[in-house]
């Protein structure tokens, strides 16, 4: 199936990301939040991001008015009713996704496939609420969208064969590398990777060493490109939190207890680099 037109629900960090990568890859996109304030920061940001990419040698500077030129926004998902595939990329929230999968399966054409970015939350949860559990499929992109090459591509108890093979192949043209994974809570990246992070935020709460420590072992003795906890902090604490919490309840093994300090953070507002202060300060 060729892909002209995409929907992309959600133009936070991921969904402009994603808006980005479609439309600089010759495919219009519908950019679809129910903020408009959230559309208009997330123009500019991909406009931004085409700018630092130019500036790069990554496209040419003419080419970003035409990559813009592919982006429309809105508030009404009816204009999905034209898509050719929908990626939805809102909050984390098990619930939120529940029901926006109820509505794209109403308005979205019954041929076409309805792909997640989640995280950690189960595919095949999500397709049972549609009329289309073959046809939904997870479709994990990695931060910053535009530079990360990995997609992760969900496979749901019930994700046919030909679903898969589409967005394998679009992962492709998008210039991303597919890596085929089932369905299980935080699939392979955020199930190796969010314990890791918890069990550095537990160093810190322990007294083990500072987070600068931690981050320096990291990066030093495991050759990391970024620490640990400078990561979550660019992932949001709150993120890493929910994907905790989700690994904690549908694994039920006591080694995904997410850490009270972690909690803690949370709890007084300190989500790292988008509140400002998380590990680190980011207030400059």
């Amino acid at each position: 199936m060729t892909i002209k037109k995409a929907g992309v629900i959600g133009a936070g960090t991921m969904g402009n990301g994603i808006a980005h990568v479609f439309a600089q890859n010759g495919i219009a996109v519908s950019l679809v939040d129910v903020d408009e304030n959230a559309l208009q920061r997330a123009l500019k940001t991909i406009e931004k991001n085409l700018q630092r990419q130019a500036k790069k040698g990554v496209i040419a500077e003419s080419e970003i008015s035409a990559v813009l030129g592919r982006i429309s926004t809105g508030t009404d998902l009816q204009v999905f009713s034209e898509a050719d595939f929908v990626i939805e990329a809102a909050s984390e929230n098990m619930q939120i996704k529940l029901d926006l999968f109820r509505k794209l399966d109403e308005i979205v054409p019954a041929d076409r496939i309805l792909a997640s970015n989640t995280s950690s939350i189960s595919i095949t949860e999500i397709a049972a609420v549609t009329r289309r559990p073959e046809q939904v499929v997870g479709m994990h992109f990695f931060n910053p969208v535009p530079v990360m090459k990995l997609v992760e591509v969900i496979r749901g108890l019930a994700t046919s064969d030909a679903t898969y093979e589409t967005v394998r192949q679009l992962s492709e043209e998008l210039g991303k590398t597919p890596v085929e994974v089932n369905d299980y809570p935080g699939f392979v990246s955020n199930r190796v990777l969010m314990p890791m992070i918890n069990e550095a935020v537990f160093c810190v709460m322990e007294g083990v060493a500072t987070p600068e420590a931690v981050d320096q072992v990291m990066k030093l003795g495991m050759a990391h490109p970024m620490g640990p906890l400078a990561l979550a902090d660019l992932i949001g604490l709150d993120v890493c939190l929910n994907i905790m919490t989700v690994l904690h309840e549908q694994l039920g093994d006591d080694k995904y207890r997410p850490c009270p300090l972690l909690r803690k953070m949370v709890a007084a507002g300190r989500l790292g680099r988008k509140s400002g202060q998380g590990f680190y300060s980011y207030e400059n």
